[in-house]
């Protein structure tokens, strides 16, 4: 199996020198790539809070593009792990999508180091509520839009960017969230501008 997309150890020990850990939120529109995100960068199987669809949530939890074939969704949120040296730990947690379970995000973001936006292109207008939120919570975050397959060639990322109002500062890339090797190049985007505001700010008079 491709070491990439492999599946994570079933129990990794935290370090016993582990002393500092920083929180990570991943938002996005429903079926967008989150959980799939949180379980392939993650050293320890993911707690999730999925819940199998049932037919209540015809017409309201809708999806589109690959996710349309979904039958589960994440009711609370998606738990995962990365340990980034002896005393640092990085705690993922992935938000639910759905518009009824908006009002957990607010809790979510604090303590909130930075956040990831994931976006699909197919559905993009369900991002801008994230950015708005993010924006609301002065919360650094980056923009990665989880390319589908046949998604590659739909939008450039300058048009994505246009789309979604972003300002040029904000660092929008493009990843698979199915690959550990990208979910973990969007992470590190994530920490390489969180680096360079906390620079910036320093050299603020």
């Amino acid at each position: 199996m491709d070491s990439a997309t492999s599946e994570p150890p079933a129990r990794t020990p935290l370090g016993d020198t582990a002393e500092t850990g920083l929180k990570i939120v991943i938002v996005g529109g429903f079926g967008v790539g989150k959980t799939t995100l949180v379980k392939s960068v993650s050293e320890i199987r993911p707690l999730n809070t999925e819940e199998v669809m049932t037919q209540a949530g015809i017409g309201i939890d809708e999806a589109a593009g690959p996710a349309a074939t979904k039958t589960t969704t994440t009711v609370a949120f998606d738990f995962g792990r990365i340990s980034l040296n002896d005393r640092t730990v990085l705690y993922l947690f992935g938000a639910p999508g759905q518009e009824r379970f908006w009002f957990l995000w607010d809790r979510l973001f604090s303590g909130t180091l930075g956040a990831v936006v994931l976006v699909d292109t197919r559905q993009m207008s369900d991002s801008w509520y994230a950015i708005d939120r993010l924006e609301h919570h002065n919360t650094p975050f980056v923009v990665a839009v989880n390319r589908f397959g046949d998604d590659l060639a739909a939008f450039s990322l300058d048009e994505i960017r246009q789309a979604l109002s972003l300002p040029r500062h904000v660092p929008l890339i493009d990843c698979d969230a199915r690959v550990r090797s990208s979910g973990k190049y969007v992470l590190i985007s994530l920490v390489d501008h969180l680096h360079e505001l906390a620079m910036a700010r320093e050299m603020t008079p």
